[in-house]
């Protein structure tokens, strides 16, 4: 275990934003790679904000995303308390040294600190050097009495002996505080690293919970896989230094460091997710894509406790490509379940649009009820040989049979259609289709 101590420092809200997912991700990434510990320490002194409802929230996502806690809430630790709202003695016992080293002074209720006026030269991990001076003293006590966030946060860092101080680029202009306090302490300086901010994807300007897909839990609810979430994120300011995008966790844990962080901000790529969430999705085993699926086609109706799960598996092994996400198997599977349903507009609008499509689709029926051999090379041969003794092209006949069977004009693969449905159902589907059309004409 090496001697590397990092910390993700929120305060609940409610909302578990995507740069703060980003931030914590960072952080436990690094403590991963250097076999270092990661703390979670709870910023909660905002009494009108900070709930347990709040906190849960954030809990659920952190462990939604797999990032898990070396120290705080719930798990413990050697440095607690891990919630600022217990730690009042202690910040006391900080304020008493800088008050014995004529650090601060009492103006309108407040405590401010005096500042040495020297400048304070930062090495960034990520951002290199950085100089600046601070020219006005600052709050450390507000005049209700509670500590500042400058003094919380180093006087934490401190105790806690914390080594790395991993957060976003817009935490920088607050580093020269956090320094002339470090020392004013007497406490050695962590390293500091400032990642890049997130960008909306549109316009100019820093993501914020208002913006769409800014939410960690929106993800959660829409089906998102979160190993796709976790590997997007990393992309968001960090590069592996070639052209690797889709990365098993334990890869991006051993490759990640401070010098993959762009220098530069990240802008948010919805599309991106969305492709690397659909490649995840298409890798899962058969097994986990359907207990997945099953809850979302239970509460859709499309299937019940009853169901047959050998069909049920035949189903889900031809859709599963089709995914892109979870919700998606509604509608890609609902019709191999039920004898009733709509047939779209525009599908069949787009089938009927050219040639003879109810002449076809009555060869089909007829070559259907004369094949024996319904495996998915079996069906593929048929339809080869209905091909070849009608001078006709095989889209004359896939389009027009897709939607009699299935109401649509897209889904898994033709032969894979067929073969899963099945003769009973292919053939009862197509008649009942032809017999709906004779009488409309």
């Amino acid at each position: 275990m090496s001697e590397v101590r990092v910390r993700f420092a929120p305060s609940p809200t409610g909302f578990f934003h995507i740069g703060s997912a980003r931030t914590v991700l960072f952080n436990w990434l690094y403590a991963r790679n250097t076999g270092g510990t990661f703390i979670l320490r709870i910023e909660d002194t905002d009494k009108a904000r900070n709930t347990d409802e709040a906190l849960q929230v954030l809990l659920d996502g952190m462990r939604w995303l797999g990032l898990d806690w070396d120290e705080g809430p719930e798990v413990g630790g050697d440095y607690g308390p891990y919630f600022q709202s217990q730690r009042g003695a202690i910040y006391e016992e900080y304020l008493g040294k800088l008050k014995a080293a004529g650090r601060t002074y009492e103006q309108d209720g407040a405590v401010f600190f005096k500042i040495s006026g020297e400048p304070q030269v930062l090495e960034d991990a990520i951002r290199g050097r950085v100089e600046r001076t601070e020219e006005k003293d600052f709050v450390i006590v507000r005049s209700d009495g509670s500590p500042g966030f400058h003094l919380v946060n180093v006087v934490d860092d401190i105790a806690m002996g914390i080594t790395h101080v991993i957060r976003g680029e817009d935490h920088l202009s607050n580093t020269s505080k956090h320094m002339e306090l470090f020392k004013a302490f007497g406490a050695p300086l962590p390293v500091f690293a400032h990642i890049p901010l997130i960008l909306k994807e549109q316009g100019k300007g820093k993501m914020s919970k208002r913006d769409e897909g800014a939410l960690v839990e929106d993800y959660q609810k829409s089906g998102f896989l979160s190993e796709a979430v976790v590997n997007y994120l990393c992309l968001l300011g960090w590069s592996p230094k070639d052209d690797s995008e889709k990365m098993p966790l334990k890869e991006i844990i051993e490759r990640f460091g401070f010098d993959g962080i762009n220098k530069g901000n990240a802008r948010f790529d919805s599309r991106k997710m969305s492709f690397l969430n659909t490649s995840y999705l298409r890798e899962l085993s058969l097994d986990v894509f359907i207990e997945m699926a099953r809850p979302i086609l239970l509460e859709a109706g499309v299937i019940d406790v009853s169901v047959d799960e050998a069909y049920l598996k035949q189903v889900m092994a031809i859709s599963q490509e089709k995914v892109r996400m979870p919700v998606d198997i509604v509608g890609i599977s609902g019709t191999f379940f039920s004898e009733e349903f709509e047939i779209e507009p525009k599908a069949e609008a787009k089938v009927f649009k050219k040639g003879e499509p109810m002449v076809c689709l009555q060869e089909f029926k007829e070559a259907l009820e004369t094949l024996e051999d319904y495996s998915v090379a079996g069906v593929e041969a048929g339809m080869d040989a209905l091909v070849e003794r009608s001078g006709r092209k095989r889209n004359d006949f896939f389009g027009v049979a897709r939607l009699a069977v299935s109401g649509l004009d897209r889904g898994p693969g033709f032969y894979e259609l067929v073969s899963v449905l099945g003769k009973d159902r292919m053939v009862s589907r197509i008649e009942a289709f032809i017999s709906s059309r004779s009488e409309v004409s």
